[in-house]
This record gives C-alpha cells, sequence and structure tokens, in this order.
C-alpha cells in the first residue's frame, strides 16, 4: 500500500472572531516580519466519520477538500501538543474520488475498526489569507481568515468566522504566540484549539472517547478499577494503532506492546472479580499479538543498542561497525510486513472491537462492588510473594535463564502495584516505580545477551575488517552485562523494602 503524497506537523493557534473584527497591520505588530496578501480562496470540505463520530472524539478529522486546484483529502492525526496550539500530523492525498483513499482509511483502522465511513459535515469558507516572511524571504507562518458555513444538503444551518494561525517551515513557537496576541489585543477571541468540524458538529463532538479512563481514588470500587485498567491499555493499543501503521516512529510498537502486555497482565490479577473465564480468549489472542508486535520491537530495541555502541568506537572502526549493524536490520522490514499483515486481517479487526466492547462493558463477578483499597493487596500479594520466593531461591551466581525469568515475575509484579497505586496509596505506587527499575536493569541485561548471539550468528559472512569491528560491538555488550549484573542486586533490595511492601505483607 503505498503512502501518503505528503505528510507534516501542523502547528496552529485558532481564535474566534466577531462579524466586524478587522485584521489588524501585522507588520508594526510583530517586528521585522513582511506581511504578503495571498489571492481569496473559496473551499468546500466534506468530513467523514463513523457514525457515532469516533474520529473527531479522538482528536482525527478526515476530510475531501475542493478549491485549492487539486482535490485534496486530507488526514489529521493527534500528536503530543500542549497549550492554547492546536499541534497534528497532516498527510494528504491528491485523489478527487468520492471514496476515502486506501492509505488513509488503514491509517484510521484503530478507531473505525469496522464501522462505516460516511460524510458527517460538509463546511465551506471563504478564506482570506496573509503571509509572514522574514527579510530573508522565509515563510514564517500564514494567516488564515476563514468565514465558514457549515451546509445540510446545501442549506447554510450555521456560521462562525475563525482566525487560523499556521507555523510555517521558518516559523517557531515564539511566533505564533506573537501573533495570537496581536489578533487578540485587535478583538480576536481567544486561542482556542477545538477543530472547525467539532465546531460544525456541535456537542456530539465533544461527548468523551469511550475508552476515557475514569479517574480513580482511595474511595473506588473494584469495577471502577477494572474499567479503568481496562480503558487505559485498551485505549494505548488503540491510539498507537495508525503509530505502528506509518512505521516512523518506534515507540509506536513499543506502546502498543505495552498496552497488550499490560492488559494481559491486568486481566490476570484482576481475576477474581471478573466473569469466570469471560477474559480467557481475550488473553490467548492478545498473547498472538504481543508476539507478533515483540518480533519487530525486539529488533528495534537490539538496533537501537548496537547504534548507541557504534558511536563509542573510535572513529576509523565505525564504518565498520556500522555495516554490521545494516546486517542486522536488514531482516526488519520484512517482520514490519508481517506485522502489518496481521493488523490488517479480520482477526484483528475482530479483535479490537471485542477489547473495546469489554472495555465499555466489562463482565464482572462477585466482589466487583467491594472497596478496591480492601481487595487490591489480596489479588497482589500472590505476584509479589512468587516473585520475592524466586529471588531468595537464587544462588549466588543465577544463570541468564534464571535471571530472565526473574524479569519475568517483576513485570507481571509490577503491573499489579501499578495498577493498586492510584487506590492504596503511596506505597504502592512506590513498589511500581522501583520494579521499573529493576526491570530496566534485567531487561538491558537480557538485551545485552540477545546482542551477542545474534552478531556471533553474522560471523561467518562478515570480512575481516567487519569480524574485528563486531568483535569490538561483543566486548562492548559483555562489559555491559559485567555492570548490569553487579547492579541488579541493589536495583532488587530497593523494591524489597519494608516502606514499600507493607501494604503486601
Amino acid at each position: 500500500m503505498s503512502g501518503p503524497s505528503s505528510a507534516h506537523v501542523e502547528q496552529e493557534v485558532k481564535l474566534g472572531a466577531w462579524p466586524g473584527f478587522e485584521m489588524p497591520d501585522l507588520a508594526d505588530a510583530v517586528p521585522g516580519v513582511v506581511v504578503e496578501e495571498e489571492p481569496a480562496l473559496d473551499l468546500v470540505a466534506t468530513y467523514v466519520d463513523t457514525p457515532d463520530l469516533q474520529l473527531v472524539r479522538n482528536g482525527v478529522s478526515l476530510r475531501r477538500r475542493t478549491g485549492e486546484g487539486a482535490t485534496r483529502w486530507t488526514l489529521k492525526l493527534p500528536t503530543a501538543g500542549g497549550g492554547s496550539g492546536l499541534s497534528r500530523r497532516e498527510l494528504d492525498v491528491v485523489d478527487d474520488g468520492d471514496a476515502v483513499p486506501g492509505e488513509l482509511a488503514d491509517l484510521v483502522t484503530g478507531w473505525v475498526r469496522r464501522a462505516p465511513l460516511v460524510p458527517v459535515t460538509v463546511i465551506a469558507s471563504h478564506r482570506r489569507r496573509l503571509r509572514l516572511r522574514n527579510a530573508e524571504d522565509a515563510e514564517l507562518a500564514e494567516v488564515d481568515d476563514d468565514e465558514v458555513s457549515v451546509l445540510d444538503e446545501g442549506e447554510v444551518v450555521a456560521r462562525f468566522r475563525e482566525v487560523e494561525v499556521e507555523l510555517g517551515p521558518g516559523g517557531c513557537s515564539e511566533l505564533l504566540e506573537q501573533v495570537a496576541a496581536a489578533l487578540t489585543a485587535a478583538g480576536a477571541g481567544a486561542p482556542d484549539p477545538t477543530p472547525k468540524v467539532a465546531r460544525a458538529l456541535g456537542p456530539r463532538s465533544l461527548v468523551p472517547s469511550e475508552l476515557e479512563a475514569p479517574e480513580l481514588d482511595g474511595g473506588a470500587s473494584m469495577a471502577a478499577v477494572v474499567t479503568a485498567s481496562l480503558r487505559r491499555s485498551v485505549g494505548q493499543l488503540v491510539a498507537h494503532d495508525h503509530v505502528v501503521r506509518l512505521d516512523d516512529d518506534i515507540e509506536g510498537v513499543h506502546r502498543a506492546r505495552v498496552g497488550t502486555r499490560r492488559l494481559r497482565s491486568d486481566l490476570r490479577t484482576l481475576a477474581p472479580v471478573l466473569a469466570e473465564g469471560w477474559a480467557d480468549r481475550l488473553r490467548g489472542e492478545l498473547r498472538e499479538l504481543a508476539t507478533d508486535l515483540g518480533r519487530v520491537r525486539d529488533h528495534d530495541v537490539l538496533l537501537a543498542r548496537l547504534g548507541a555502541a557504534v558511536a563509542t568506537l573510535p572513529e576509523g572502526d565505525r564504518p565498520a561497525a556500522a555495516e554490521v549493524v545494516a546486517r542486522v536490520a536488514a531482516p526488519r522490514a520484512g517482520e514490519q510486513a508481517e506485522l502489518l499483515e496481521v493488523m490488517r486481517s479480520e482477526r484483528y479487526l475482530v479483535l479490537l472491537d471485542d477489547l473495546v466492547a469489554a472495555a465499555t462493558e466489562p463482565r464482572l463477578g462477585e466482589g466487583a462492588d467491594e472497596p478496591a483499597r480492601r481487595v487490591l493487596p489480596g489479588l497482589v500479594r500472590p505476584r509479589w510473594t512468587q516473585l520475592r520466593k524466586t529471588v531468595a531461591d537464587l544462588g549466588p551466581e543465577p544463570d541468564s535463564a534464571a535471571l530472565h525469568g526473574v524479569r519475568i515475575l517483576v513485570k507481571r509484579a509490577r503491573y499489579a502495584s501499578e495498577l493498586a497505586g492510584p487506590v492504596v496509596g503511596e506505597g504502592a505506587a512506590a513498589l511500581g516505580v522501583a520494579l521499573a527499575d529493576l526491570q530496566d536493569v534485567l531487561g538491558d541485561l537480557h538485551d545485552t545477551e540477545v546482542a551477542e548471539a545474534r552478531l556471533r550468528s553474522l560471523l561467518p559472512g562478515l570480512g575481516s575488517g567487519e569480524r574485528f569491528a563486531a568483535g569490538e560491538l561483543v566486548a562492548t555488550e559483555r562489559a555491559q552485562r559485567a555492570h548490569l549484573r553487579a547492579a541488579w542486586p541493589e536495583a532488587w533490595a530497593a523494591c524489597d523494602r519494608k516502606s514499600l511492601t507493607g501494604w503486601l505483607r
């Protein structure tokens, strides 16, 4: 499947404006800016979404727009932004068809799943444009003054005016704030990150996502804990589905896999308050998905580790070492393709639907109405007890397999402690943090062994220079392993403190 024809991160500020608002002279308001007036545009955008607005309710928009020459489909995806501005990843496909281009439909799978994409509103805008440049003719920003009409079967059903300031390639956040301040001083409204489509659709678009997790405190019931746990982890998987598909940020696969693993762990921990057998099939399906995600994630971790190691080698040895890492990287493309095949299957869509249904209406058993503060320690205690006994039974020089087994138990105890943290209090939360630190140490230790094994497997096909560089990389991994083996007992001791575990004893 081909990718979008263009993609960039859109950073903008939106401000409401009353009908009599007059654009100020921005050349006077923002020192050093040259203002150029561009020809006005008449734009017509048809927005598509699921019938219950899953896209817009999750900060996503998908539209077909005419009026700029070529007909263009645009998908805007949420990014980690902040403040009063709006930061979204924008992907464009030039296509004059009425059907959503396949490459964009693929990217919204996590939110849409098997629901149809249908037109939900039509917005016509008369746009007056100003281009802001500096003295070197670099484009800093575009200021758009839009008179917006919301259409229903060709009839205008609402009107509003909006001014947008979008950063250009040479712009910065300080400029965005300066221009917004000048517009506000001239009578525009305060910055409002609400997208046009949400304003056009009204209150329906402001309904929280079905996966929004409830806030927990010491008075929460076990039913509330179950709901929060499932919605948090399922929401994490859904929110990173498109990141995995785009494959330009390794955190996408990482966060999706963490979501599946945490969900499996929480379902096991919470089993006593769930309907008997209800979660068994979900846990099995999640295990397979975690395995598919894990193949790509493990490769990403290995490449990041070896890439950092290459940078520590003598400069003359780095080119040969980089060639070795390139050989390690070669299978990654095939693993990603296999993962996407899984994520484009009917089985995956069914799983997503089932997970969302489980998160919105979990099937609860006896004890779900009990106070979580009283019940949770008893659910977490078996995880902690098993971990503590396993560590106590280790010999003075545990082998790699034994430490890897400890790491798995640490992860389970960590997830259980983090599940209890918001309800039980500081002891549970602090234990979760300490266990996360220990998990990192043991995870890095395991990764050194994986890296050495992978490098050794390449040796028969390497030239002499590359073999030498591979040896240097192996030596780096061994040095790291020795350090981590010495460090893990201290990290364990930090977990096994009465101040952190008193609530479990």
